[in-house]
């Protein structure tokens, strides 16, 4: 059932798609973060279809402790539970535990951590791990693995990466053994879902390398590149991607995690990269900074208090089709929740759009026009 059909190429720029239980993926894509099934923000799973989303991304650490994997698969996994009827990819928790640097301790078992709800001690090994994101329901299951901030010393980095590897290994055989007992629906979609590995080794060339090497020979259905945009600078972020890409199977997708810009995603998608999720144009628009055409604009200044225009003159989002920047300025000066709403449709429907941009961009083969002609316009501040 699950595969990845490359159907062409511009360079290093791969458009392809990958079929999921829930539906065939168009990339390159943009995975829209509900973290803890929803978008903060106030949308819902209806507001994400209006918005082209194709892919959800829920977050594993959060839901284990909260509502629980046993409550969200009762209640027909996340994609019941949220009313989601799209692909779904969830994290290993791998990230979000290895945040917690004052409340956890790691081990070759796994890692023991306390919950940063009401400091509660849990252990979570790599087999746990593949069993709640089973129970959750995703399509796309991450491999447990550490997440090393940048800088770091070699020899950890070193350890780190080794560690994640036989930490991949038991996730594949867990994977293999079949699921746990779950309710039918679950149970039937379980037999479907694909583990995704993850490559790590910092900004340390060779570990990257002899890392990624190593992943590959488990041939699973897809490889991410974790440890990035945690601390190092944007060029040594695009210099890692150029020396794993040649390494990473040519026929799975290919995965950047936690990542970013605009900008960051045109250059990581001329360097070979298909998917892609960031927290950032949520989180950006609820402060009021916007993504546009032309640039990026902030809502709070005052030259927009009587601007009838809507954020954008190009978008077609709900927010841009109903509302002018003044109102919308208005709503965050008067700190009214409305304002949260609107804004994060709009960067949403942004990064969707540009994403439908750049596919047609790469079957039409003018992705190098298309990155030139887009990258001045987005890295711009109105």
């Amino acid at each position: 059932m699950m595969n990845f059909k490359l159907l062409t190429t511009d360079g290093l720029a791969r458009r392809g798609t990958y079929r999921t239980p829930h539906g065939d993926i168009q990339t390159p894509v943009f995975m829209n973060v509900a973290t803890q099934a929803a978008i903060k923000g106030g949308l819902s799973a209806f507001d994400l279809g209006e918005l082209g989303c194709q892919v959800v991304l829920c977050n594993t650490y959060h839901l284990h402790l909260r509502p629980g994997e046993d409550t969200v698969c009762a209640l027909g996994g996340l994609h019941g539970f949220m009313h989601w009827s799209g692909p779904m990819l969830t994290d290993s928790g791998g990230f979000q535990v290895f945040s917690l640097s004052a409340l956890r301790r790691i081990t070759e078992d796994g890692v023991a951590f306390a919950s940063h709800i009401d400091g509660r001690r849990l252990f979570l090994r790599p087999e746990d791990s593949v069993s709640i994101q089973r129970a959750l329901g995703a399509d796309i299951v991450m491999a447990l693995d550490e997440c090393v901030a940048n800088p770091a010393p070699r020899d950890y980095v070193k350890v780190s990466c080794d560690r994640t590897t036989r930490w991949l290994r038991r996730c594949a055989e867990k994977w293999k053994k079949g699921p746990d007992e779950l309710p039918t629906l679950n149970s039937q979609l379980s037999t479907l879902q694909a583990l995704w590995g993850i490559n790590q080794g910092g900004v340390y060339d060779d570990l990257r390398v002899e890392h990624m090497k190593a992943i590959a020979e488990l041939d699973l259905p897809g490889y991410a590149i974790g440890g990035l945009a945690v601390g190092e600078s944007t060029d040594e972020m695009y210099h890692i991607i150029e020396t794993v890409e040649p390494h990473m199977p040519a026929g799975k997708p290919r995965y950047l995690m936690g990542v970013g810009t605009p900008v960051n995603l045109l250059e990581a998608i001329t360097r070979g990269i298909d998917f892609f999720d960031c927290v950032l144009p949520a989180r950006n628009a609820r402060h009021g900074h916007l993504y546009t055409q032309s640039g990026r604009l902030n809502l709070r200044n005052e030259k927009f208090a009587r601007d009838d225009r809507p954020a954008d003159d190009t978008c077609d989002c709900p927010t841009c089709r109903r509302h002018s920047r003044a109102y919308l300025r208005h709503l965050f000066q008067s700190g009214e929740v409305l304002a949260l709403r609107l804004a994060v449709q709009h960067n949403l429907y942004f990064y969707n759009r540009l994403m439908a941009d750049v596919r047609a961009a790469i079957e039409e083969r003018r992705y190098g026009a298309f990155m030139h002609e887009r990258r001045e316009a987005l890295d711009r501040r109105l």
